[in-house]
C-alpha cells in the first residue's frame, strides 16, 4: 500500500488571507473539546496550532485523543471571536473530512509551555518534550544561529574544514574521553576537546581562512550551563591582528543578533581588560548591564583594630542601594556560605543607618574609618555595604563578584531582554594548578604572549599577560580564542617554563611541534560557544533546553541510559578488563 499523507498547508502559517481556502493539514492533536453539536481540536504540528471545528452531525468524526496524528480536511473560516494568544487566532478550519493516521499512548508529560512535569521526566521522555512550541522555538533559534555562520564566513572566503573525532590524547585543560582501539590493542584515541591543534595545522597549510561547525568533548564536572559533549563554531585565521581577527567575529555576532531576534548590535563593541573585569566586577565574564561595581577598601581598613582585615592582603566591597531593611542576620549567613566557597572565611555586613554604619566589626573601627568607608562607597541610609577579605586576590574578587551577581538576580536589576557584549582581552598567560600548585597555561600553551611581556617570561611569568580574548554576552563566556605562537623559539620557552620535557613534548605533541617548523604564517581565531549563544538568545539559562539529548547533571542520557556496561566480548576484543570498585 502506497499511503499518501497529503496536506497542503501547516498548521501554524494559516492567516486571515487564506480564508475561504480548502486546506489539508496534518498534525497532533494538543486538544479536543466536546460541546455536543460542535467538537473543538486544537492542532498542532512544528508551525504551531490551528483550530478545527467539528460538526459530528455532518463528518464522521474517529475516536481521537490528545497526541493522536489527524488528518483534517476543510476550508479557512473566519473566527467571531479572535484567540489573540495564537498567531493562528483569527482564524479556524471548518472540517469537511478527519482522517485518523496513528494513536498514541497517555503522555507522561504535558506537552505544552506551562508543563508541571520535572525536567528529570522532560529528559527521560525527551522526544516528547521537544514537541513544546517553546523547545520547537529554541532549537529553531540554534538552526538559525548555524546558518549565520555558514553564510557569514563562506561570503568572507573561509573554507569549512572537517577535523577528526579520533585524535590523539592532548593536554587542553580537561580530562579526555579516550577511545580504545581494535587494532592496536592497549593504544587509545581520543575525543577531541577542540580541533585547535588540526585547525592551526590547516593555517600552516596556507588554507589562510578556516571555520567549522565543530563537535567537542570534554570529560568534567557538569553544571547548568555544561555538557560534556557540545558544539562550537570553529575558527582560525592567517596574517591577521588581534583587532583584525576580533572585528571579523563582531561582523558575525552582528548578523546573528539582526537575523536571530531583530537586535541592532553596535560596533565596535567595548574591550575591557582582564584585570580591570577582574578588579571592578569580580569576574572574567562581567555582566554590566548593571552597576554595582567593586571597591577597593585596603587603604581604609587594614588600619582598623579587626586582625583579620590587618591580615588581607586584598579587601573588596560592593554597595546595595536601599536593602537595609530586608537585610537580616539570616540572610547575612547566606552569604558567608557564598564566600566559603571562594575561600573567604566571611563577608562583612554593614547597614548605612543615620549617617554611619551598623554592624558588628563596626566597634573595630574608629569614626574617621567610618566616615572614609561611606565616602569611598558614595552610601547613602538605607543602602547595605557588603566587604569581603582574603589573602587570595582572584577568591576576594571572584567571592565578592558572585555576590554581585546573585543580588542583582534577587533584586531584578537586570533589565529583561536585554543584551550587552563586550571583549574581556589580555588573559594572563599562566596560573598556578589548584591541584599542584605548578606553573600552568591558562588556555593552552600555543597562547601568543604580548610582545611587551616577553622579557618577563622568566622572571615574572605570572604577570606575563596574552593575545587571548574572551566575548562575554550577559555575563556569559559566549566563545572566546587568542593569537598563536608561531615562533619557534618563543614557544620552545614555554615549554621550558610550563616543565615539559623534549620527550613529554614529543609523545604529547611532537606531531604538531613539527608542522611549525615548516613557515608557520601569524595566525589566530577563536571559536564561538553554539550552545551558549544559543542559550542566551532564546532565553534560557540552562543549556540542556538547547541541546536536542543533553546529559543530565552525573553525565547519564536519561533517554538512553547511556553510558552502561558493554558485554564481555566486545571487551576482549578491545583487550581490556574491568577492575570493579571493592
Amino acid at each position: 500500500m502506497n499511503e499518501k499523507f497529503e496536506r497542503t498547508n501547516r498548521c501554524g502559517d494559516l492567516r486571515l488571507a487564506d480564508v475561504g481556502k480548502s486546506v489539508i493539514v496534518i498534525g497532533w492533536v494538543q486538544k479536543r473539546r466536546n460541546l455536543g453539536s460542535l467538537v473543538f481540536i486544537d492542532l498542532r504540528d512544528r508551525w504551531g496550532i490551528v483550530q478545527v471545528v467539528v460538526k459530528p452531525e455532518d463528518v464522521e468524526l474517529p475516536d481521537i485523543r490528545n497526541e493522536y496524528i489527524i488528518q483534517v480536511f476543510g476550508k479557512i473560516s473566519k473566527k467571531d471571536v479572535p484567540n489573540k494568544n495564537l498567531a493562528t487566532g483569527d482564524i479556524e478550519i471548518v472540517a469537511d473530512k478527519v482522517v485518523l493516521i496513528n494513536t498514541s499512548e497517555q503522555p507522561p508529560i504535558v506537552i505544552s509551555d506551562d508543563t508541571d512535569a520535572s525536567e528529570d521526566i522532560r529528559l527521560k521522555y525527551r522526544y516528547l518534550d521537544l514537541r513544546r512550541q517553546s523547545m520547537v522555538n529554541r532549537f529553531l533559534t540554534r538552526a538559525k544561529i548555524t546558518k549565520c555562520a555558514h553564510d557569514y564566513f563562506s561570503s568572507n572566503d573561509f573554507v569549512n574544514v572537517e577535523t577528526p573525532y579520533l585524535s590523539p590524547s592532548t593536554p587542553e585543560g580537561a580530562r579526555d574521553y579516550l577511545v580504545p582501539s581494535r587494532l592496536k590493542k592497549g593504544s587509545f584515541y581520543a575525543l577531541p576537546q577542540s580541533p585547535q591543534l588540526f585547525k592551526q595545522m590547516l593555517m600552516v597549510a596556507g588554507f589562510d581562512r578556516y571555520y567549522q561547525v565543530a563537535r567537542c568533548f570534554r570529560d568534567e564536572d557538569l553544571r547548568a550551563d555544561r555538557q560534556p559533549d557540545f558544539t562550537q563554531i570553529d575558527v582560525e585565521m592567517s596574517f591577521m591582528n588581534e583587532d583584525e581577527i576580533l572585528a571579523m567575529a563582531e561582523g558575525f555576532l552582528k548578523k546573528v543578533f539582526k537575523e536571530v531576534v531583530d537586535f541592532d548590535v553596535q560596533l565596535p563593541l567595548r574591550h575591557m581588560e582582564y584585570d580591570d573585569a577582574v578588579n571592578f566586577y569580580g569576574s572574567d565574564k562581567p555582566d554590566t548591564r548593571f552597576g554595582m561595581k567593586l571597591v577597593d577598601l585596603k587603604d581604609i581598613l587594614d588600619k582598623t583594630e579587626f586582625g583579620a582585615w590587618k591580615d588581607s592582603k586584598f579587601i573588596k566591597a560592593i554597595k546595595i542601594e536601599g536593602i537595609a531593611e530586608e537585610t537580616s542576620r539570616k540572610k547575612q549567613d547566606e552569604y558567608n556560605l557564598l564566600a566559603n566557597k571562594f575561600g573567604m572565611k566571611f563577608y562583612a555586613c554593614f547597614k548605612v543607618e543615620n549617617d554611619t554604619l551598623e554592624g558588628s566589626l563596626v566597634k573595630f573601627m574608629n569614626p574617621e574609618q567610618i566616615k572614609n568607608v561611606i565616602q569611598a562607597m558614595d552610601a547613602k541610609n538605607g543602602d547595605v555595604i557588603f566587604v569581603g577579605s582574603g589573602n587570595d586576590k582572584h577568591n576576594v574578587c571572584f567571592g565578592v563578584g558572585a555576590l554581585r551577581s546573585m543580588m542583582a538576580k534577587k533584586l531584578n536589576l537586570i533589565k529583561p531582554n536585554t543584551f550587552d557584549l563586550l571583549w574581556v582581552v589580555h588573559f594572563p598567560l599562566f596560573e598556578k594548578s589548584e591541584e599542584t600548585g605548578e606553573i600552568v597555561a591558562v588556555h593552552h600553551p600555543f597562547t601568543r604572549p604580548c610582545d611587551e611581556d616577553l622579557s618577563k617570561l622568566r622572571t615574572d611569568p605570572f604577570n606575563v599577560y596574552a593575545y587571548a580574548y574572551d566575548i562575554v554576552i550577559n555575563g556569559y563566556e559566549a566563545g572566546g580564542g587568542s593569537l598563536r605562537i608561531y615562533d619557534q623559539k618563543v614557544q620552545q620557552e614555554i615549554f621550558e617554563i610550563l616543565g615539559l620535557t623534549p620527550e613529554r613534548i614529543q609523545k604529547k605533541f611532537g606531531w604538531f611541534v613539527d608542522a611549525l617548523k615548516f613557515g608557520t604564517p601569524p595566525h589566530g581565531g577563536l571559536a564561538f560557544g553554539l550552545d551558549r549563544l544559543t542559550m542566551i538568545l532564546s532565553g534560557t539559562d540552562n543549556i540542556r533546553d538547547v541541546i536536542a539529548f543533553p546529559k543530565n547533571l552525573a553525565g547519564v542520557c536519561p533517554v538512553t541510559n547511556a553510558p552502561y556496561p558493554v558485554d564481555e566480548d566486545q571487551l576482549k576484543v578491545l583487550g581490556i578488563d574491568i577492575i570493579k570498585e571493592k
